[in-house]
């Protein structure tokens, strides 16, 4: 599996089983040398220009998903299966047994009291942060 994200955040990557790469110009030479030149799907939950990168690299098209770009979806004809799709009781149960296993990373990257709200949401804005934020009532 192959993460793109910013240099600093590879070595939580790697620690995890993901090959790092950073993001930015040369990405998809990038990708394509981590990935031994195949690459057999592609999520994107970024948005702006990964969908084009996924064909780009020879994904075909039935085999991305995006999780936030709905116009590249529908001109592309890329899934958009996320949050609603996994929406149910028996994906709630499996999470519960995992996380109690001790098999389940929920990286927290903030916790906010209610009142602070708006900064919870600037930290988001960045679309930067490493995990969950979350908010303490």
């Amino acid at each position: 599996m192959i993460g793109l994200a910013s240099e600093a955040n590879h070595g939580w990557l790697a620690d995890r089983g993901v090959i790092p790469v950073a993001y930015g110009e040369g990405v998809a030479e990038r990708v394509r040398s981590a990935s031994g030149g195949k690459v057999d799907a592609f999520i994107d939950t970024f948005g702006v220009g990964y969908v084009e990168l996924a064909l780009e690299l020879g994904v075909r098209p039935d085999r991305i998903n995006t999780l936030i770009d709905f116009a590249a979806a529908e001109k592309y004809r890329v899934k958009t299966a996320g949050n609603n799709d996994a929406a149910s009781a028996e994906v709630l149960a499996e999470l519960a047994g995992l996380a109690s296993e001790g098999r389940l990373d929920i990286p927290i990257a903030g916790v906010y009291p209610l009142a602070e709200v708006r900064d919870a949401f600037r930290e988001l804005e960045r679309r930067h942060t490493r995990g969950k934020i979350v908010l303490r009532p």
